[in-house]
């Protein structure tokens, strides 16, 4: 992903979530997902699919049982 789709993600998802620590980074030797954090936490990736001119994101976050309440 591009710098610029980055920091609009970025953008988009601390307005959300209402949270300003939330960091997304590109991730290494991949261009089609990035890593989504809060503060050093990683939470999950966000992956880009382009469909017939058309650009979606879907953020995948993994939720372990022993990280529940």
């Amino acid at each position: 992903m591009e710098k610029s789709e980055i920091l609009r993600l970025e953008a988009y998802l601390r307005q959300k979530f209402q949270l300003p620590s939330i960091v997304v980074r590109q991730r290494p030797q991949k261009d089609d997902s990035a890593e989504v954090n809060i503060g050093d936490e990683f939470i999950g990736v966000i992956f880009k699919d382009v469909d017939e001119g058309e650009t979606s994101y879907a953020f995948n976050m993994a939720i372990l049982d022993i990280d529940l309440p």
